[in-house]
């Protein structure tokens, strides 16, 4: 589902409520500018990460690209899981992002454009000014902080400030206001009970000017402010208007003010409040005017919803997924949160305090490869040789049909559709086949063959077994199919898994009595065993269904991001939470 600046408000209750309702949600982000060249430093000869970046040289590089380039995509998909029908129901929704914020909150963005990422989006029809013309707006944490700071500051100054008369220009003015101002408190009769300063002739039918300008304003402010505290000025389009003073109106007034810059920051900070409800946080800055518009003025109602939201929101950190997902969530933090710390260490403590559960499915998919970079393992790569697997069964939901036909490659609500998908296919694929290890022994599988070992002579893979026909189904019961042919070949020998283009084509060569052997820790079950769900009290069939959130599983996949070319490979975020 796309949505853009005009609908974002009317559709925020029922955004709100799928993140309330998913089992997990999926990102995926469209970036104005990625890292540039990888970085290089000379290592001693013969060594085998010879060349290679550490962990923190990639995240210096990667922190410095996302404080200079934008995200102008974010595609959000939420997985809810329903069990009376053993089915994942998907909900992807497409949102381009407004990199330009509302002038009066007088935050300035720098927009930066890398020409390579614009040739690569454009390449695959992303439209330019979709951004500008249908994003929707967003407000990092931190720049909501740095605007609120600026109005204090702002109201501070209006009260402090001591304005110079400049120029003779400027003294007759002040002269004449204060001629006027006098006249009027001195007036035997009590209308009329205001007084307005504008240019001089505004009363003549033929008067062209502009009004006062906010120089000439600032001045009567002042004026009235330091020597008639019993008046106070309203600031109206081209003129002033002094009335006497009166606390409660002041009180009003005030109030109104503050209501009406909350109100715009509520509007500014726009998609964050999705990036907050996945994190659990906040909600009550919400705009209220969002939920009438969809229920009515029905102020029972609207508060109902929104409290019951809150509550099922507060506290509690939705399940993170994403593709190759260390980029990402620099990249996402530094759009909804704010600066990034320079130590990778810190970086991995902050994540994993906001979101404690994150997964990422390229990291899934490398496991157990003994060399992750040399597997091809894209999402659309994974996707195809995955959608040959019936279970679990996947569906978007009725309010959901775009993707039921289209595929638009790199659109980020696409791409985070494919993650959903990949994530509960091949999880439950590894959960069934077995395809973890202990954790504690994990750390073996992060190493790189040594320099003299080729490709085909490494061992490790992600074994899979598919089987039936692709299907993609649509919760109104419908579904497409698309045939696949699948390639097998015979050898005396059985190749590695590198000797395939993709982890998945090794599957031709695996009968279905073999047992393959892939790590001496590995776990032997079939795919008929039943495991207790800790959290529901129940038992379920494995490979039916992701793996509970609570399984031994996710001490071995979660929280952990790969990061292919770097010494460390892969980036370790905490542990999985139970």
């Amino acid at each position: 589902m796309d949505v853009s600046r005009h609908t974002f408000h009317s559709l925020l209750p029922s955004l709100i409520a799928a993140i309330a309702d998913a089992h997990f949600v999926a990102i995926d982000l469209e970036l104005s500018g990625i890292p540039g060249q990888q970085i290089n430093k000379p290592r001693a000869a013969g060594t085998r990460v010879e060349g290679k970046p550490s962990l923190q040289e990639r995240y210096a590089e990667t922190k410095k690209a996302a404080e200079k380039y934008q995200v102008l995509q974010l595609g959000i998909t939420c997985a809810g899981e329903n069990r009376n029908r053993g089915v994942y129901v998907v909900r992807p929704y497409n949102f381009f992002l407004n990199p330009v914020p509302d002038e009066r909150m007088n935050i300035e963005r720098t927009i930066s454009f890398q020409s390579g990422a614009v040739d690569f989006l454009l390449k695959n029809n992303f439209r330019m000014d979709g951004p500008f013309l249908e994003g929707v707006p967003y407000f990092s944490r931190a720049e909501e902080a740095a605007a609120r700071r600026l109005d204090a500051e702002q109201k501070d100054r209006a009260r402090m400030v001591d304005i110079k008369i400049r120029d003779a220009e400027a003294e007759s003015f002040m002269r004449r206001v204060r001629e006027e101002v006098l006249s009027w408190k001195n007036r035997l009769l009590p209308l009329p009970d205001f007084l307005n300063i504008a240019p001089i002739g505004h009363e003549r039918q033929d008067f062209r000017g502009t009004g006062l300008n906010n120089y000439q304003k600032a001045l009567v402010h002042q004026y009235i402010r330091t020597e008639h505290p019993d008046l106070t000025t309203i600031s109206r389009p081209g003129f002033i208007q002094i009335v006497a003073y009166d606390e409660e109106r002041e009180d009003n007034e005030q109030q109104f003010r503050a209501q009406k810059f909350e109100e715009r920051v509520a509007k500014q900070i726009g998609l964050r409040w999705l990036v907050e409800a996945i994190h659990g946080g906040n909600l009550s800055g919400i705009d209220t005017y969002a939920f009438t518009s969809v229920v009515g003025d029905k102020s029972d109602v609207v508060s109902s919803r929104l409290s019951n939201l809150r509550k099922q929101l507060m506290g509690r950190s939705t399940v993170l997924v994403g593709h190759n997902l260390f980029l990402d969530l620099i990249y996402f933090y530094a759009c909804f949160f704010g600066l990034l710390p320079d130590r990778v260490e810190d970086f991995q403590r902050i994540i994993h305090e906001i979101f404690p559960r994150i997964i990422d499915t390229k990291y899934l998919a490398t496991h157990s490869l003994d060399n992750p970079a040399l597997a091809r393992s894209s999402l659309e790569e994974l996707d195809a040789g995955l959608s040959k697997q019936e279970q679990p069964e996947i569906e978007l939901h009725n309010d959901h049909p775009k993707y039921l036909t289209g595929k638009p490659s790199h659109e980020a609500g696409y791409d985070s559709y494919l993650t959903a998908r990949v994530l509960v296919r091949l999880a439950s694929k590894l959960e069934s086949s077995g395809m973890y290890t202990d954790d504690k022994d994990e750390d073996e599988s992060y190493h790189t063959p040594p320099e003299d070992q080729s490709p085909g002579e490494a061992n490790g893979g992600v074994l899979l077994n598919f089987g039936g026909p692709p299907a993609q189904h649509h919760s109104n019961g419908t579904s497409s199919s698309k045939s696949r042919s699948q390639s097998t070949s015979t050898s005396a020998s059985k190749p590695s898994a590198f000797s395939y283009p993709t982890v998945f084509d090794l599957l031709g060569d695996i009968s279905s009595d073999e047992d393959p052997i892939i790590d001496a820790k590995k776990r032997d079950r079939s795919s008929s065993t039943k495991q207790a769900d800790p959290s529901k009290g129940n038992a379920y069939e494995i490979g039916a269904r992701l793996p509970a959130w609570e399984s031994g599983f996710w001490n071995v996949y979660g929280n952990k991001l790969r990061v292919n070319g770097t010494i460390e490979q892969v980036c370790l975020v905490g542990s999985w939470p139970h």
